[in-house]
């Protein structure tokens, strides 16, 4: 039983100290809910309930990027990748988009017509 408790104490020990670096360590403009002071003396002085609720309502919701991380699509994060690279390219792709988007719009319209038609024509008779 005595073991149980000092690994219960040193558990409560490592949460305490990583949530108080934790919330030391974090900006305060990220933190949620209270200012960065009253959650670090919140761990201090509650050290398992501050613990708790400085994970579920005090950290940050994403961890941002940190200094040196790579990001997740360095693509993005390419100067001028928005910038088309041949003009003439990107007036081929447009102009095909813009064909089947009429297309579709054609098939969309005859299909429409096709069931107004059948709808004011009435129910087909059925051979009984």
């Amino acid at each position: 039983m005595l073991k149980l408790y000092a690994l219960m104490s040193v558990v409560g020990l490592v949460l305490m100290v990583w949530s108080l670096v934790e919330a030391i360590g974090t900006d305060e403009s990220r933190i949620r809910h209270l200012p960065k002071i009253a959650w670090i003396l919140l761990v201090l002085f509650f050290p398992l309930a501050g613990s708790i609720a400085w994970i579920a309502a005090g950290r940050p919701r994403a961890a941002g990027r940190r200094a040196g991380a790579s990001p997740a699509f360095p693509e993005y994060d390419r100067p001028g990748r928005a910038a088309a690279t041949d003009p003439a390219k990107d007036e081929d792709f447009l102009r095909k988009v813009r064909e089947r988007a009429e297309e579709q719009r054609r098939r969309y319209d005859a299909q429409r017509r096709e069931q107004q038609r059948r709808d004011a024509e009435g129910p087909e008779p059925t051979a009984d």
